[in-house]
Parts: C-alpha cells; sequence; structure tokens
C-alpha cells in the first residue's frame, strides 16, 4: 500500500505537466480522486462534437522488457490513442492510462509514466488519471500490459467525414518514426530465430523507437481546412486504414514506387516475410496519410519538419474498385 500511496504523489506531481493554463484543473484533485475531471467550458466551442480512442501497444512491450527500455513506451501509448483522434479533425484534451503489472516495481512504472507524460505534451492534452493495476496471478513475473483512453473534441463544422473527400485529391504520406506500434509478434518471431550479437542489439534499439505523434501539425492543418480527409496508418496498413476513410464509389490509386521504404523494413523483409504480409502488417515508412486539394500541398509541407515532409503517393479518381495500384515497392 506504502508503494502505491507513492506512486500516486508521483502521478500527481508530474500529470501537472500536462496541464495548460487552466486553473480549475490545476486544483482539482484528479489523480487519487475515483472520477477525473475536465472542464469543458474552457474550450469556449460553438458546436462541440466528443471524439474518443482507445487503443494499447501490443507485444511491443516484450521488446521493452527484452532490453529493458520503460520510457518510451509511454509515448508509443499515447500515440495510439491520439493519432486516432486527428482523423477526425479533432483536438485531444485528455488522456488516462492503465498499466498492469506482476507487481509494482516503482522506478519501473515511473519509466512508463515518464514516457506517458511526454507523450501527452507533444499531443497537447492532459493526463487526468489513470488504474495501476497489481494482477500476480494474471501477469507473470516482471510483465505488464498497457491500455490508454483519449478524448478530443473538434467544431462540428470542423468535423472530417468521408463526405469532404473530392475527386483528384491528392494522397500525400507522412513519414513514420519507424515500425510505430504495429506487427512486433512477426517481428519477435523473427528475432527468435536469431542469435544474440551487435547486429540485433541495433535492429533492437530501432525497434524500441516511439510512434511519432502527429497531432500538433495535422490539428493545425485542419483549423485552416487544408485538408478533406487522413489516415493513421496501424494495423492493417497503408491499404485497409486508407479503405476505411474512401467514399463509396471512389478509388484510391496508389503508386506503390512512390513509398519511402524504411531501412528497418527492408530488414524485416529479408526475413522471408512476402510483399503482400508487408504491405498488411507494417507502415512500411508511411505513419499517416492526408488526403487534399493539389493547390494545397506546397502549403501544407511548411508545416512538417524536414524529417516528416509529405510527398505525394497517389490521387482519387471516382471509380470502381477502391484501390488501384501501380509501381512496385522499392525493397
Amino acid at each position: 500500500m506504502a508503494t502505491a500511496n507513492k506512486l500516486v504523489n508521483y502521478i500527481s506531481k508530474i500529470s501537472r505537466k500536462t496541464y495548460k493554463r487552466n486553473t480549475e484543473m490545476k486544483s482539482a484533485k484528479n489523480i487519487g480522486s475515483f472520477g477525473s475531471m475536465f472542464d469543458l467550458n474552457t474550450l469556449k466551442m460553438k458546436e462541440p462534437i466528443i471524439v474518443s480512442s482507445t487503443d494499447g501497444v501490443g507485444t511491443k512491450i516484450e521488446i521493452a522488457n527484452e532490453i529493458k527500455k520503460f520510457d518510451t513506451i509511454g509515448i508509443d501509448l499515447v500515440a495510439m490513442c491520439v493519432n486516432d483522434l486527428i482523423v477526425q479533425g479533432a483536438k485531444p484534451i485528455f488522456f488516462l492510462d492503465y498499466i498492469a503489472v506482476n507487481k509494482i516495481k516503482i522506478n519501473k512504472v515511473k519509466k512508463i509514466l515518464d514516457g506517458i507524460v511526454k507523450g501527452c505534451k507533444l499531443a497537447g492534452c492532459a493526463l487526468i488519471g489513470g488504474e495501476t493495476a497489481e494482477m500476480p496471478g494474471t501477469y507473470e513475473k516482471n510483465k505488464f500490459d498497457l491500455a490508454g483512453f483519449a478524448v478530443g473534441v473538434v467544431e462540428k463544422k470542423k468535423l472530417l467525414i468521408k463526405n469532404k473527400i473530392k475527386k483528384n485529391d491528392i494522397i500525400l504520406a507522412i513519414p513514420s518514426s519507424g515500425l510505430h506500434s504495429n506487427g512486433f509478434s512477426l517481428v519477435r518471431h523473427i528475432l527468435k530465430k536469431k542469435k544474440t550479437n551487435k547486429l540485433l542489439k541495433k535492429i533492437k534499439d530501432e525497434l524500441i523507437k516511439p510512434t511519432k505523434i502527429y497531432v500538433k501539425e495535422v490539428n493545425k492543418l485542419s483549423d485552416r481546412n487544408l485538408i478533406n480527409g487522413c489516415a493513421n496508418i496501424t494495423g492493417g496498413g497503408l491499404l485497409e486504414n486508407l479503405g476505411r476513410i474512401i467514399p463509396k464509389n471512389f478509388c484510391l490509386n496508389i503508386n506503390l514506387s512512390k513509398i519511402r521504404i524504411k531501412s528497418i523494413f527492408k530488414w524485416l523483409k529479408r526475413n522471408n516475410i512476402s510483399e503482400s504480409e508487408m504491405i498488411r502488417t507494417f507502415n512500411c515508412g508511411i505513419g499517416f496519410c492526408l488526403l487534399t486539394n493539389k493547390k494545397n500541398i506546397k502549403y501544407i509541407k511548411k508545416f512538417f519538419s524536414k524529417k516528416y515532409q509529405p510527398y505525394e503517393i497517389g490521387y482519387v479518381s471516382k471509380d470502381i474498385p477502391n484501390f488501384k495500384l501501380s509501381g512496385k515497392l522499392k525493397w
């Protein structure tokens, strides 16, 4: 109980780093209370629409456990939730986490929480609560799991929905930071076949890279009405996730040869994985996609750093089927 109380005090302290100039939020005792509060009046919106998302980081946790690096997995947790919110034009406003462990090891949990706080700061949302559950009968020694829940808001007229996507819209790919948080069951299967050596150490360092949070850039584009649609490229890869936003009787024309594949995916491909499996399981270097009018492309690029510059991979036509692929991936 004493360990749990120490942890609550720590969370209460670090969570305040995620609060903005909202005095009611700062004075409200969210951490340690039965429920968490957020004053919607501070948003000053005319017709607010609430958007919510929940997710986890999957078996990327096992990579973190293996190399004993826990300070970035919390960023992944936040990213997996908030990157879904912005697809509909929402601004993330608050986040809650759930950490389940075999036994609370306070330094380990603190590092996970530090990552969550960093993720919330990158996303511009407040960490207002959560739960840390000690479950020795469910989780093996040193094992843990994470889940997150995020809420965002968007003005009704700014909501990104399918009917905003138009014929001749351009598909822009925004680079990923790496694998993000998908496909790790297959990755771990590959790693088990390898002998431990310096190369694998470098590979694991690459695998643990945190998921890129696209909130600030995409929210700025939404505010300026520069995008007609977007997709978070997670489980299911490029085609499945873009397919979720395309209207009926419209077609996504994608030139595969334009995709800039990162080296980590090329390494994975060399481990006897088919191209179709790679496209279906991994982001292959594209973390997020934007659909926009061609005239907006130059202006849109100004909102992204050099590392994450959007680039054109296709266009939208009024046609069936939903996908037409051309070119070949450059492995």
